[in-house]
């Protein structure tokens, strides 16, 4: 079983839901109803199921990257570089979704399975940029670790 095959039933078990309804694409906020408090459920589950520990604000710092909050936000709002940074970091999310404007709280609601997914395989393959990705028809696997 594929790790994003492991991260879907996770995250359908604490959510109560079926697995065909976890897609990869699906927003844990806005299309499978979690609240913040099932993000730290499934955070917890990953932690055992994959015998990692993902550290308090990884995704944020994941999608910060190198930036200063300076760079990153203004008044709340993401800056032109943070939505390009995003864009980078965080290739699962639709391009659409991250638009000027968006603000800062509201970046959980686009964390989708593939991005607990993508968390869960940087905390057991080390630092990955995402120029090392490689497609492979609608799965990405990372360079020479496969």
């Amino acid at each position: 079983m594929k790790n994003v095959d492991k991260v879907r039933d996770i995250i359908a078990d604490a959510l109560y839901l079926e697995k065909d309804e976890v897609t990869k694409e699906a927003s844990l906020m806005k299309d499978l109803g979690a609240e913040s408090i099932d993000f730290l459920d499934i955070v917890f589950r990953l932690e055992k199921e994959f015998g990692i520990k993902i550290p308090k604000g990884e995704i944020e710092r994941r999608a910060k990257g190198n930036l200063t909050d300076a760079e990153f936000a203004v008044d709340g709002k993401l800056t032109d570089k943070a939505i390009a940074q995003l864009r980078k970091r965080m290739p699962e999310v639709s391009p659409e979704k991250l638009v000027k404007g968006l603000l800062v709280r509201d970046i959980p609601a686009l964390f989708t399975v593939a991005t607990f997914a993508a968390m869960v395989d940087h905390q057991l393959f080390g630092s990955i940029d995402n120029d090392e990705y490689v497609e492979f028809g609608d799965e990405k696997a990372v360079g020479s670790r496969v």
